[in-house]
């Protein structure tokens, strides 16, 4: 009784700021995935952060990764709007754990500039791990996806 009291506990700010909570049925990259909701699957991209693509060094890797943290748990989603695409953007927890800050914690996504408040703590994150040559930091030059997708319009 006293571990589900003290698991219920740490879960309770999530469920309180959640928006919808519902199981993760797919994940499409290191930035974007799946989640049932009622029946109901809805996109969901990972609010100022910004993977590599899936053709890029790391995407795969990027993918498995958040994969790792969220592929059939159950998300508890905050929202913060939507794109141009109409996927929902949001930051998640999957099994108490912010899917954006781990992603990014891990070398497997940049703060995404464009969208992260300046007093983020993601800087912070990406900082400690591009010091450690953590993930995509490892790579001698990585190139940030939003400079490769620019690339990659050019090149078509």
């Amino acid at each position: 009784m006293r571990a589900f009291l003290f698991v219920a506990l740490l879960l309770a700010p999530c469920t309180a700021l959640a928006d919808f909570v519902g199981r993760v049925v797919n994940v499409s990259d290191g930035d974007t995935l799946t989640v049932l909701v009622e029946q109901t699957p809805v996109k969901v991209r990972l609010d100022a952060i910004d993977a590599p693509e899936l053709r890029q060094p790391f995407g795969r890797r990027a993918q498995q990764s958040l994969a790792e943290l969220c592929a059939a748990k159950r998300a508890y989603v905050i929202e913060k709007g939507a794109d141009r695409y109409g996927r929902t953007v949001a930051r998640i927890v999957c099994d108490g754990v912010d899917a954006n800050s781990e992603q990014v914690r891990r070398g497997m996504a940049w703060v995404f500039e464009r969208y992260a408040p300046r007093n983020s703590a993601l800087y912070g994150l990406q900082g400690q791990a591009r010091a450690t040559r953590r993930g995509l930091w490892s790579d001698p030059e990585p190139v940030a996806p939003w400079e490769w997708r620019r690339k990659s319009r050019r090149l078509t």
